[in-house]
């Protein structure tokens, strides 16, 4: 492990905006229902960010939305580190991480725990359908944990997972709000979708379109 990622992954332990959880079968749980009278001490909404990379996203929404909680989800700990460590350099309260695998999202949060997901450019997992974010497997993990009519939305340059995302939204009859075939086209003042993470960047210098959806399960 190169030396600056060993440093990092030491210090994202001590952070105190991060949550890190590996034993998925302790006797001592994560306090799962304690988000909003433990963690963020507020009754303010939770989003969530699966994948989260860097967290620009997080952290650009806690901005946009103080009102909020977001929390980062993502295995990827390195990356993590510059979301966590820039979120405590600017002082944003209203912003966690947390590190683990996202197929056990279940035991971190309760039932109509959750308000809102966020999936930003997500690995499109292109020959592997069940390991995409957005396909019925997951949705079957999220279902219980939203709140009614709780919103999910993906923002991808995958045409593949887009397209994909809309046959399950129709094969599930789930419940469509938005559908942009191309973000900075169709909309580019959407102040909730002109964020940028470090890897869209990458993807637009290339001339890749930008996509976004945005559904509800029920």
């Amino acid at each position: 492990m190169p030396k600056i990622k060993e440093k990092r992954m030491e210090e994202i332990r001590a952070m105190s905006n991060v949550f890190e959880w590996s034993d998925y079968n302790s006797s001592n749980p994560f306090p799962k229902g304690s988000w909003n009278a433990e963690i963020f001490r507020n009754a303010n909404p939770i989003v969530l960010e699966l994948a989260c990379g860097k967290g620009e996203y997080s952290i650009g929404l806690g901005n946009f939305f103080p009102e909020k909680n977001f929390v980062g989800f993502d295995i990827k700990g390195n990356r993590m580190w510059v979301g966590a460590n820039r979120a405590l350099e600017e002082g944003i309260n209203n912003v966690r991480f947390f590190r683990a695998y996202i197929d056990h999202l279940d035991q971190f949060f309760v039932e109509n725990e959750i308000d809102e997901i966020w999936i930003i450019f997500p690995d499109p997992q292109l020959k592997k359908d069940r390991k995409k974010l957005t396909s019925p497997k997951f949705l079957e993990l999220y279902r219980p944990l939203l709140k009614k009519g709780a919103t999910i939305n993906l923002k991808t340059d995958s045409p593949e997972l887009y397209e994909f995302t809309k046959d399950v939204i129709s094969k599930e009859n789930l419940i469509l709000h938005r559908d942009v075939s191309d973000v900075y086209r169709e909309c580019p003042n959407d102040p909730k979708l002109s964020i940028k993470t470090y890897y869209e960047g990458m993807h637009l210098k290339r001339g890749r379109t930008i996509r976004f959806l945005s559904f509800s399960l029920d």
